[in-house]
């Protein structure tokens, strides 16, 4: 049986118990029913796993103690900061989980001209904290070490004005380069993805104007989630960690 991988944002010291934070205990007390004397992986983002065991189980409290440090790495050698243009309803929520799944780095939810969705204020502080818990279950889920960042939504002009040195990648149905045809990206890869609406001409025109590369995958019009996900496979097969 496999043993549950928590995530818990404190350090983590051989030996010395600590109590979990309200929502791992949570995890672990109501959802996965433990208790006391089962066995916990533990991270904290800063590198490698903790195998440890529960000291004690209640309705408010779990606490656990460290026993032993074990140096797994699982990242990608690739980086990748995606730049989704934010979608309706759980399309968002569905195309970060996987995507962290599939070792994605950071993501930025971008405000579009055509992205359909109205937040601000504190519907937007709760939709950011929403989306980086759903990144924090899909590390815990898929036993990745590290959790990616999501940063706040901002719009597209300011995501595509950021100084970098990364491979800059956006979808065009009529481009000239495939995946395979790139150089190997020496400094990570920025990918650009649109809305279910898609980018306008000015949009596309100021991607091109950043030194965005358009890039295409195949003949057939993809949703916006299923874009994000193919390519990032598509990007890791080529450049990261995913064989076949």
């Amino acid at each position: 049986m496999r043993i549950p991988h928590i995530y818990q944002p404190s350090d983590l010291v051989i030996g010395q118990t600590i109590d979990l934070g309200d929502d791992a205990a949570g995890h672990v007390a109501r959802v996965l029913r433990m208790s006391e004397g089962d066995k916990l992986s533990l991270f904290n983002g800063q590198g490698g796993e903790y195998l440890a065991t529960i000291s004690e189980v209640s309705k408010k409290k779990v606490r656990v103690t460290p026993e032993q440090f074990i140096d797994k790495q699982v990242e990608s050698p690739l980086s990748i900061h995606l730049g989704q243009g934010i979608s309706r309803g759980d399309k968002m929520d569905f195309t970060i989980q996987k995507s962290v799944e599939l070792g994605i780095t950071e993501i930025t939810p971008l405000f579009t001209t055509r992205c359909g969705v109205k937040l601000s204020g504190e519907r937007l502080t709760k939709k950011h904290q929403q989306w980086q818990k759903i990144a924090i279950a899909a590390a815990e889920q898929s036993g990745r070490n590290t959790i990616t960042t999501i940063h706040p939504p901002i719009s597209i002009d300011e995501w595509l004005a950021q100084s970098s040195e990364a491979l800059k990648l956006t979808l065009h149905p009529r481009a000239e380069h495939s995946i395979k045809t790139l150089p190997a990206p020496e400094h990570g890869i920025r990918f650009l993805v649109g809305p279910e609406g898609g980018f306008t001409d000015e949009e596309m025109a100021a991607t091109a104007q950043q030194g965005f590369i358009d890039i295409r995958l195949g003949p057939r019009v993809l949703r916006t989630e299923t874009a994000a996900l193919t390519v990032l496979s598509a990007l890791q097969l080529e450049f990261g960690d995913l064989a076949l």
